[in-house]
């Protein structure tokens, strides 16, 4: 998402009258690769590019590419395969090993639907969007580089709207080629949103670095306890008491270094259904509160107590509070991803599921 909104953010600074631009797109990777599907730049005639598909050993010929598709104003995939050992080949030595497609489609800047237009419409609220765009085709009215935001009135091929709602339903990006084009249908879910309870100056850290990876960093405490520089640095302020709108990319993180307090915001979060509830302390602490919430006739199910991750972060000897932050943020990342967090030395077969 934060790649997005760069891509964005830098479209919306040019001058458009001056400039001609395309966007390229990983659509497909067999394989290893540094980037995965979905991964993007936004390429200038000028040589200039935000974003990138690869750690940077394929974006200096991909630009040529680009500039070679914006002369002809046509849409080019291109496959990049490193698993080939001819000198000649784009990276060879590289060590990467895998195959990468990529997606060459000149802007239209004039149109209100061009490509970085569709993907601004995807970042404006909280739910699950699906792109779809025509890799190839021999349909004039879906002509390659061709880009949907898919609803259910897109009036798109029946075969195409229903392979959307799959992907949807798997929340995984696909492509699929029918009889007469060939589509990347592409998941894209909003940013984490993470809402950290408390005050102290440990806060800080988790803000600045939550919002370097581009998630939405937010504040809930009394307001009259919380510095304007942190409310400046948090996405979004929510004062104690204030319903705060959860969906399932929402992380709880509870840290207000006092216990009742704690104690009364763990409780709201077991009642909630954030899927990821982090709070600092030891495990007695937590065992405590449960305890005398129990006593006061609350009882949370294994369910319910399954989403608790306390003590918070995972275990990287972290000592200070940048350090701690970088545990906690971890930790959440792992949690919406399905993985254990540990070591990638010791993990059988590749980082990345394979196609």
């Amino acid at each position: 998402m934060k790649e997005i909104k760069d891509i964005i953010q830098a479209y919306d600074q040019l001058d458009k009258k001056s400039i001609r631009l395309a966007l390229a797109t990983v659509i497909y990777v067999a394989g290893s690769s540094y980037r995965r599907t979905g991964a993007r730049m936004l390429v200038q005639d000028n040589g200039t590019y935000t974003g990138g598909i690869s750690g940077g050993c394929l974006e200096g010929d991909a630009l040529k590419k680009a500039n070679y598709c914006l002369a002809r104003n046509k849409t080019e995939l291109v496959r990049y395969d490193t698993t080939k050992e001819g000198e000649d080949e784009i990276g060879v030595g590289l060590g990467c090993n895998g195959i990468i497609d990529v997606l060459l489609t000149p802007i239209d800047t004039a149109s209100p639907d061009n490509p970085v237009e569709l993907l601004r419409s995807c970042i404006n609220d909280r739910a699950t969007h699906c792109l779809i765009t025509i890799v190839s085709s021999d349909r004039e009215d879906l002509p390659a580089g061709k880009m949907f935001r898919f609803d259910r009135n897109n009036n798109l091929p029946e075969e195409l709207s229903a392979d959307a709602i799959k992907a949807l339903q798997s929340n995984k990006s696909v492509v699929k080629t029918y009889e007469d084009f060939t589509a990347f249908i592409e998941i894209i879910p909003p940013a984490l949103r993470v809402v950290l309870f408390g005050y102290g100056y440990d806060i800080y850290p988790l803000l600045r670095l939550g919002k370097e990876l581009g998630w939405e960093m937010c504040l809930s405490t009394n307001p009259l306890k919380a510095a304007p520089a942190m409310k400046s640095l948090a996405s979004s302020f929510y004062p104690t008491g204030e319903a705060i709108p959860v969906d399932d990319y929402t992380a709880y993180v509870l840290m207000a270094h006092d216990y009742n307090t704690d104690k009364n915001n763990l409780s709201m979060a077991l009642h909630s259904n954030v899927p990821y509830i982090g709070m600092l302390g030891p495990l007695k602490r937590r065992a405590k509160a449960l305890e005398e919430l129990e006593e006061e006739g609350q009882k949370f199910s294994a369910g319910q107590l399954e989403r608790l991750y306390n003590p918070v972060g995972l275990d990287i000897g972290a000592t200070s509070p940048e350090e701690i932050a970088l545990a906690i943020l971890s930790e959440i990342r792992a949690h919406f991803s399905g993985k254990n967090g540990g070591f990638l030395r010791l993990k059988r077969g590749p980082i990345h599921q394979r196609e």
